[in-house]
């Protein structure tokens, strides 16, 4: 069920944030992308140990 409810709420996110970051690319330009994405993998393997942590402790 876990699973179900993180695949909608990606795909939920995917819907919304698509739209967005086409209408205010922009506005934003490729510099400030940049910026921003460097910080894109730091927090997705921050993400990923707190889940694994997470699991180690509950499941």
């Amino acid at each position: 069920m876990n699973v179900v409810i993180l695949l909608v709420s990606l795909v939920i996110a995917l819907v919304v944030l698509i739209p967005l970051l086409e209408k205010y690319q922009q506005r934003l330009g490729l510099d400030k992308m940049q910026k921003y994405a460097k910080y894109v993998l730091p927090l997705l393997m921050v993400t990923l140990i707190i889940k694994l942590i997470y699991v180690l402790m509950v499941g």
